[in-house]
């Protein structure tokens, strides 16, 4: 009787390799701090920004990034091409990364913004929430997830850059880290900084989280410091629990 046939192990389908996929948040602009820009066109980065645009690209240019995406809005672009000259590669545009569709909250000043229902709404349960004739926190989440593993499908055992904004950093990491998106304000996500992950067939994991090369987040604030951006230590946790890119 014949002996019964073994399967080749060379035929055998292989298993992916994760994607490693590093979260860049955009460095400032002269709005960031009390105005919630959104998607406001024509908005880029100050000087003390494009420092910062500087030193991410020189904090990342040894890596071998295969490609580089970007939020589709002129400071996240410029970030990107920053990181991007250190690597002879153009920046895709990444329409899912692109900042929450904040409605009729664009462009005004947090102060104003803060005692209202929605605010509060955003804070504690934004889960639930909606900007005012705009998009809900929910979607800004969903529409993130599934632009991440897009390009981490298309890029595997790869190592690429996506550069984005901050609430839309904080969804997407609040997902493939396992927590609720009635948490995400927990997260900060300072300008400029690196989150990684990585990606593959079998799940995610946080392997670095609001990687800006010094310590500057845990320093006191002086004593006539100007207003932050929200989502900063420097802020009481209420302020900080709002949306937190709108003003960079």
């Amino acid at each position: 009787m014949p002996e019964p046939s073994q399967a080749d192990p060379a035929a055998a389908p292989r298993t992916p390799p994760p994607t490693r996929v590093l979260l860049v948040r955009h460095a400032v602009t002269h709005q960031t701090g009390p105005i919630l820009s959104g998607r406001l066109p024509g908005i880029d980065l100050s000087e003390e920004g494009q420092a910062q645009a500087a030193d991410v690209g020189e904090r990342l240019k040894d890596l071998p990034v295969s490609a580089i995406y970007a939020s589709p809005i002129e400071r996240t672009m410029q970030t990107a091409a920053a990181i991007a000259s250190h690597h002879g590669l153009d920046v895709v545009r990444l329409d899912g990364m692109i900042e929450a569709e904040y409605g009729t909250w664009t462009g005004q000043q947090i102060k104003d913004l803060v005692s209202t229902e929605i605010w509060k709404q955003v804070q504690r349960t934004p889960s639930l929430a909606r900007f005012p004739e705009g998009e809900s926190i929910r979607e800004m989440q969903n529409r993130a997830v599934a632009a991440v593993e897009e390009v981490a499908g298309r890029h595997a055992g790869e190592l690429v850059v996506i550069v984005s904004h901050a609430d839309v950093i904080k969804a997407a990491v609040a997902h493939f880290a396992g927590t609720h998106l009635d948490q995400f304000q927990r997260l900060v996500i300072s300008p400029a900084s690196v989150t990684g992950l990585t990606i593959g067939p079998h799940g995610a994991a946080v392997v670095k989280f609001n990687d800006t090369g010094g310590f500057a987040e845990m320093l006191p604030p002086p004593p006539e410091a100007p207003t932050e951006p929200p989502g900063t230590a420097a802020e009481p946790p209420e302020a900080a629990a709002g949306p937190s890119d709108g003003p960079g």
